[in-house]
């Protein structure tokens, strides 16, 4: 039966042998002075100089910096009825109240039923009609205007 060719321990002539497993754990870097490292093939070996003393830098501390959350509702259409919505200033979910006004579309009506005859108070009845009306949306929570609906 064939065998494995013997080991062979002799290198190449004028060589150094590897140190063992032993001796390379003891000094790992046996044929050069203490602290310094061998530089890789084909660049120089830089001796380290010591870095200067330097005073210690203070912390950094950074400024307090307050964060404003704004909440953008792309599509949000206000019309002549409540809509939810998230209320910007109080940030809860809320159906608007209403607050129906007197606006332009209003005072046209008005002075087109005066014009064609109706001189006997009839031309006050857009007032009293909040179909003819601008419509501000209220938060219930914190009462702030969340937005405005005109007529014309």
């Amino acid at each position: 039966m064939a065998s494995a060719p013997p080991l062979e321990t002799a290198g190449l002539v004028g060589t150094p042998q590897p140190p063992s497993y032993e001796e390379a754990m003891i000094h790992p870097y046996p044929q050069y002075p203490p602290g310094a490292v061998p530089a890789p093939h084909g660049y120089a070996m830089v001796p380290q100089q010591p870095y200067p003393m330097q005073a210690p830098v203070p912390p950094v501390t950074s400024p307090v910096v307050s964060v404003q959350t704004i909440y953008v509702q792309p599509g949000m259409v206000f019309g002549d009825q409540p809509v939810q919505t998230r209320c910007p200033a109080c940030t809860q979910i809320v159906v608007t109240r209403l607050e129906f006004n007197s606006g332009v579309m209003a005072w046209l009506t008005c002075a087109a039923l005066s014009i064609f005859g109706c001189i006997y108070g009839c031309c006050l009845i857009p007032f009293c009609v909040d179909g003819l009306k601008d419509v501000t949306h209220h938060c219930p929570n914190c009462n702030s205007v969340l937005g405005i609906y005109k007529r014309l």
